[in-house]
């Protein structure tokens, strides 16, 4: 009998069965998750994106465990040795370490000591012997002597042998063990000799020793890390002997006969030692390093989020400036679109120093390209090259912002940039990628590998496919989020977007190139492989400013422009009269319009975009002002007050750009005056902020702060 996948789940998120049934059915149907959570709430009782997502990703694998137990079960049948209560636990156990135990009996094995005593014809001695009834075992032994078990010893060694393996096979052992393993197991970790040179990064670990259960997430990573790199010994342990006594306690009779008893309790600690300790050791690593993942997964996928939803410029002409020492500065200019106009380099730092030739390159090509602000790189000469800007005279109004570069070499080396800028090296081309941030970042980060923008930790270290799937997700929701300028957006932007996907994208691209801006979403119908249902799914989430109909431009899903044409008509005006009127949009009754596919959450969403229609959920970009007296990590001394940025935040704190190469460490204890379980209860990503100065480590080039007692 197949568990019920559907009750199971709406048990372990709390939900109502018909929610999760609703929301399978769509997901088999091929809808997307942001097409569920926006346009389908009436059918799933309102569930977000994240719920959605759980749904999907549990339901996956008990579809997996299911597949698994039918593999099972075959086995065993095959074996011939699949009884009706075995049948049963495998068919009702939603654990997949119970499962695995069930099956430990049944699994093909290699050649083991237990088997080479079983062809020799012991097992017999071994039942004899685990039956504990016995008076005389040496004299039973001495009956199962041959050619191949020279004496009464080595059939008793032999049978032991059998009575481990059956110890190791135990389900009730196993779980014994794996329990005691989750409640008490104790991680440890030192460093392997002749290794302390190379392993300075990992000296907090090298006498280290912790319960398992409370290693964060990023230390149990660290020094796993350490210990792949073949600078730490790492252990997970617990007490073996309390363990020991403890099977012994329901595996070995209290009436048995002395050496029937001491030979079972021999077996018991051989089997445990030598066989169930490991198995369980590494089965509670791997779940406890599948734990970490998952925190630093969630971790990195908040602050991708962030960095994704960072505001906007908006449509401005923009200048881009990669900085640099000897080889210049890479200057860009961007029209409003972020295509390139034009690209040159200037040298206004050492080792050159042409500030008078830079200044006069710079305000010429402000005037001539119109820019209305400048983006510069936050790498290395950025300090100096902004200084230098902000100094300037400029001909029209010009701000200038410090922009994250990271993973803009990623890019300018990619595919994607070599088929923009053919032409272009790639300096120029990552001199680009830095404009088009400040201009959209959204739509330039999605052309990077989500793992190279430097917003996690330990990136290489975890689960890659969890990784991925978690990464692409976050970047999916955000976009389709935000939505997205048909008539503008890249490939790669549009590829995220519900129901779209790669081939689907291009194709948007190549039919507007040969046809011209889309005029209307209907109008999408006309790209080859846009069918109906691929329609529905990326309809809502497309933009088409100064469109025939003017909820082209919003969040509203064409298949509701009827109901809003139905509150037109009843209120005797245009529908762009009734978004434009707000104290109109305020009076309508949606009760009036509620059908058995449209509800009230739907009217609601409805009206709040009318309100605002294809209104921008981010934020408007500001700019920040370094301390002018701090250039490197030498100018900093403890007890300065400094304004910096978030750029990066982890488990155990957030770190802070403060204008100098070495971001410093807000560690989550310095973060606020009260306790906190995650830096993102008071941080985000691009956050300003204002930091004091703790500690400065030159030697390792590390910068400690604190944000108690400030307020930015």
């Amino acid at each position: 009998m197949a568990i019920d996948i559907i009750s199971i789940i709406a048990q372990e998120y709390n939900l109502q069965r018909q929610q999760v049934s609703a929301t399978v059915k769509l997901l088999e149907e091929g809808a997307t998750i942001p097409f569920i959570s926006r346009y389908r709430k009436e059918v799933t009782g309102s569930l977000d994106e994240v719920a959605i997502f759980n749904i999907q990703s549990r339901h996956n694998s008990l579809l997996e465990l299911e597949k698994r137990k039918i593999y099972i079960l075959e086995t065993i049948e095959e074996q011939g040795k699949l009884t009706d209560e075995l049948r049963q636990k495998i068919s009702e156990t939603i654990d997949l370490s119970v499962l695995e135990d069930l099956y430990v009996p049944f699994k093909p094995k290699r050649r083991t000591r237990a088997a080479i005593a079983r062809e020799r014809g012991l097992e017999p001695l071994a039942k004899i012997i685990m039956a504990q009834n016995s008076a005389d075992i040496t004299r039973q032994a001495a009956r199962f002597v041959t050619d191949e078990v020279a004496t009464a010893d080595d059939a008793i060694a032999g049978a032991q042998d059998i009575i481990a393996e059956w110890v190791s096979e135990n389900e009730k052992v196993r779980a014994t063990v794996r329990n005691r393993y989750k409640q008490s197991a104790v991680i440890s970790s030192s460093l392997v000799k002749g290794k302390e040179d190379e392993a300075q990064n990992y000296q907090n670990y090298f006498d280290f020793s912790e319960p398992l259960s409370r290693c964060s997430s990023h230390r149990y990573l660290a020094i796993r890390r350490g210990e792949s790199e073949g600078l730490l010994r790492v252990s997970v342990s617990i007490d073996d002997e309390e363990m020991v006594d403890r099977l012994n306690r329901f595996m070995v009779k209290r009436t048995a006969d002395a050496q029937s008893a001491r030979l079972v309790a021999d077996a018991v600690k051989d089997g445990y030692k030598r066989l169930v300790k490991p198995s369980i050791e590494t089965e509670v690593s791997a779940m406890s390093k599948e734990k970490a993942d998952d925190v630093a997964i969630s971790m990195f996928a908040d602050n991708l989020r962030q960095l994704l939803f960072a505001p906007p410029l908006g449509h401005k002409r923009v200048m881009g400036i990669d900085p640099g020492y000897r080889t210049g500065c890479k200057v860009v200019c961007l029209d409003a679109q972020g295509n390139l106009l034009h690209n040159d380099v200037i040298y206004p730092c050492a080792p050159t120093n042409d500030f008078k030739g830079s200044a006069r390159k710079i305000s010429y090509l402000v005037e001539a390209y119109k820019v209305d602000a400048i983006a510069v790189g936050n790498g290395t000469a950025s300090r100096e090259t902004e200084k230098f800007l902000t100094s300037l005279r400029y001909p029209r109004e010009v701000q200038v912002f410090v922009v994250s570069e990271n993973g803009a070499s990623i890019y300018s080396a990619s595919k994607i940039a070599r088929e923009e800028f053919p032409d272009k090296d790639v300096t120029v081309r990552g001199a680009v990628s830095i404009g088009r941030r400040l201009i959209d970042p959204l739509a330039e980060l999605v052309k990077i590998d989500p793992k190279s923008i430097g917003v996690g930790q330990y990136q290489h270290d975890v689960d890659q496919n969890k990784l991925k799937d978690a990464l692409d997700f976050t970047v999916m929701s955000c976009v389709n989020t935000v939505g997205v300028n048909v008539n503008t957006a890249s490939r790669q932007l549009l590829s995220y977007v519900s129901g779209i996907g790669p081939q689907l994208a291009g194709n948007i691209v190549e039919y507007r190139a040969e046809n011209g801006d889309f005029t209307s979403r209907r109008q999408l119908l006309k790209v080859p492989r846009m069918g109906e249902k691929a329609f529905q799914q990326c309809a809502g989430f497309l933009r088409i400013p100064d469109a025939e109909n003017i909820l082209d431009n919003t969040a509203v899903h064409p298949e509701s422009y009827g109901v809003i044409e139905n509150i037109a008509r009843d209120n005797k005006c245009g529908v762009d009269v009734l978004i434009a009127d707000k104290s109109l949009l305020k009076s309508i009754d949606l009760s009036h319009y509620v059908t058995d596919k449209v509800g009230l959450p739907t009217l609601n969403d409805i009206m709040t975009e009318l309100e605002k229609p294809g209104r921008d959920p981010r934020s408007v970009v500001e700019v920040l002002q370094f301390d002018e007296r701090v250039k490197t990590i030498d100018d900093l001394i403890p007890g300065m007050e400094l304004n910096g940025i978030v750029n990066n935040i982890t488990a155990f704190g957030a770190f802070v750009d403060v204008g100098i190469k070495q971001s410093g460490l807000v560690h989550i204890s310095q973060l606020c005056d009260h306790y906190i379980s995650s830096p993102l209860d008071v941080v985000k990503l691009h956050q300003h902020v204002k930091v004091k100065v703790l500690e400065v480590d030159n030697v390792r080039g590390r910068v400690s702060l604190t944000m108690k007692g400030l307020t930015k």
